[in-house]
């Protein structure tokens, strides 16, 4: 482990336009980069990465964290970026929705999930530009098909 360490990534204008809020899983997160860089074309964005992702902003007894102290951490995000786009990430083989929550029938639970948020988000942020991704493993990497909302 190196005592010191210099960056050498170029430093770009920060113009931040959208956050994604997605699982925390370290499986997905260059692959969620990848996304939001090339596939929506968002160089610079806000990271909200939670176990079960958007299911973080749902209240549950088994969440992690308080679902409305993320949401507070959320809308300072917005405020003090003036950010205008938000997407909701769900991925398969989520081990928050599997191992935390006892569900079967995960895909379902989560596409639901990513609706209730959406709504809930429009309503409290005022934001209307959300939008819900499933990203799923296959041979060629990661797949990010558009769900409802």
């Amino acid at each position: 482990m190196p005592d010191h360490y210099v960056s050498t990534v170029e430093q770009l204008p920060m113009t931040i336009q959208a956050a994604a809020v997605y699982c925390s899983d370290g499986r997905i997160g260059e692959y969620v980069d990848d996304f939001m860089h090339n596939g929506l074309e968002l160089p610079h964005y806000d990271r909200i990465a939670v176990p079960g992702g958007p299911a973080a902003l749902i209240q549950r007894p088994e969440s992690p964290l308080p679902h409305d102290r993320l949401l507070e951490e959320l809308k300072f995000l917005i405020d003090g970026h003036g950010l205008q786009r938000l997407v909701l990430i769900q991925h398969d083989d989520c081990a928050f929705y599997r191992d935390r929550l006892h569900l079967s029938d995960i895909t379902a639970v989560q596409r639901e999930d990513v609706a209730d948020v959406a709504e809930l988000l429009r309503e409290c942020t005022g934001i209307s530009n959300i939008r819900g991704y499933y990203a799923r493993f296959t041979d060629d990497g990661m797949t990010f098909d558009r769900i409802v909302p």
